[in-house]
């Protein structure tokens, strides 16, 4: 698409890589973020070098917005915010980031949402078809972002792109060959209100697809299930409890890919590498999205044996004095921690607690009471919240540690017993006390790293 003049919102990660490619592409480009320039500690100099104008600190951006053609918009910008009203007043086009980087993409696109398992089964899917030899760009919500990879790519490449119900707040053109919805639970209900809602946006990601187009939809998952009603393209199911109809499922302890009376096998159950329930359906989502676009049986058997997950989802960290610290700081709301929960098979004390996103946390209450989990640490804003549900629902091993993340670290090694766990799975977004789930699981690791042996 022809662009002339553009406003990119929102300075992060996705942002600066839009304001890249609008420069690239030609466009004279604003760059606007209502946080001062001292701010960005000089990450915006080489942008301004390159020809973008900054509007930084500017807190009317919607007074900006004369003589316009696109406004790009990183996923953290509400669709209520005035400046997106006023374009929309002006005749002025909105776009996400992901939106315009689709636009200006080329080769073959995979797209996966979801509520949980999104991050494993995007990577999983990447180091797949980079195991058949095609080069492969992995990007979107996973914190690569989609615009900085379009510049690099080639008509033979494959980009598979994380996606998530903000990113489809501002698409309408964004059309993946391949789109996969892992599954549906409760989340972001502080932005988007109503499930109904946040239910809409994540079948956006199949919205343009046609019958040339394949959509993965998770069979065990009841809403997903439903969503195949709304598919123009063909639908590919998996399950890791039925035959499907066509798809990816587990048969006599194998995964295997086909119709529920003629499939081939991929591999053994046993010999999936990431560990539990959960990652058995990343798994056959992974295989069933590189499945139809002709990847082989053993390249993908060779993929499934060989990955060892992603970075801050259950994530092994150290053992100290018998103790395993594992990082699940991609736990970002109560169904991931359940999965993470149910994963625990040694006595675990859980820190739990973060940024209100307006959740219920009684299902996961109700889950850890199942589960070897010996003790819990609350930690930052729903501390309260959390505790309020812990008393309701009967499980009185807990304690809070306010905001001092080191101490509360340190508090969930002395209460951790010689042979269990420390888990960090917060269930909660980490905005109030840290920049974004990766930051909080890096700091984590940092003070397990420096802990000192409590016992003899």
């Amino acid at each position: 698409m022809k662009v002339n003049r553009a406003m990119v919102l929102g300075m992060a990660r996705s942002g600066i890589a839009a304001a890249r490619l609008l420069l690239l592409r030609g466009a004279s480009v604003v760059a606007c973020d209502a946080k001062p320039r001292e701010a960005f500690a000089g990450a915006l100099d080489e942008l301004e070098r390159e020809g973008a104008q900054l509007l930084l600190g500017e807190p009317h951006p919607e007074d900006h917005l004369e003589g316009l053609d696109l406004l790009v918009v990183s996923p953290g910008i509400r669709i209520e915010h005035p400046a997106i009203v006023r374009a929309g007043e002006l005749g002025i086009e909105v776009a996400g980031e992901v939106e315009y980087a689709y636009r200006e993409s080329t080769g073959l696109l995979l797209a996966v949402t979801g509520t949980n398992g999104k991050t494993t089964t995007t990577t999983l899917a990447g180091e797949i078809f980079r195991n058949a030899g095609r080069t492969t760009w992995v990007v979107g919500n996973i914190g690569a972002p989609y615009s900085a990879a379009v510049p690099k790519m080639r008509p033979g490449d494959v980009t598979v792109c994380e996606i998530s119900s903000f990113m489809m707040e501002t698409a309408s053109q964004f059309h993946p060959a391949v789109a996969a919805v892992l599954n549906i639970s409760e989340d972001h209900m502080d932005r988007h209100k109503t499930m109904e809602r946040y239910i809409a946006l994540k079948e956006r990601v199949f919205m343009n697809c046609g019958e040339d187009d394949f959509v993965v939809l998770n069979y065990d998952d009841p809403i997903t299930k439903d969503m195949a009603s709304r598919v123009r393209g063909r639908v590919v199911w998996f399950s890791s409890r039925n035959p499907v109809p066509y798809g990816a499922f587990v048969s006599d302890g194998k995964v295997v890919f086909g119709e529920a009376d003629a499939f081939k096998p991929v591999c053994e159950v046993e010999e999936i590498a990431i560990p539990g329930e959960h990652n058995l359906k990343n798994a056959l989502a992974a295989t069933a999205m590189a499945s139809v676009c002709g990847v082989p049986a053993p390249v993908i058997r060779h993929t499934l044996r060989t990955f060892q997950g992603v970075e801050h989802r259950i994530e092994f960290v150290r053992e100290l004095d018998g103790v395993r610290f594992i990082n699940d700081s991609k736990g970002t709301n109560v169904d991931s921690t359940i999965q993470a929960v149910r994963a625990m098979r040694k006595p675990t004390v859980l820190i739990l607690g973060g940024y209100d996103k307006h959740c219920d946390f009684t299902p996961l209450v109700e889950e850890i009471k199942k589960c070897p989990i010996s003790h819990i640490v609350l930690i930052g804003a729903t501390a309260e919240q959390i505790s309020q549900t812990l008393d309701r629902c009967g499980y009185p091993a807990y304690e809070r540690c306010g905001t001092d993340f080191e101490a509360t670290v340190r508090r969930a090694f002395e209460l951790a017993e010689a042979g269990g766990n420390v888990l960090l799975s917060p269930s909660c977004a980490s905005f109030d006390m840290f920049s974004d789930y990766e930051e909080r699981g890096r700091v984590f690791k940092e003070i397990v790293r420096q802990l000192e042996g409590r016992r003899a």
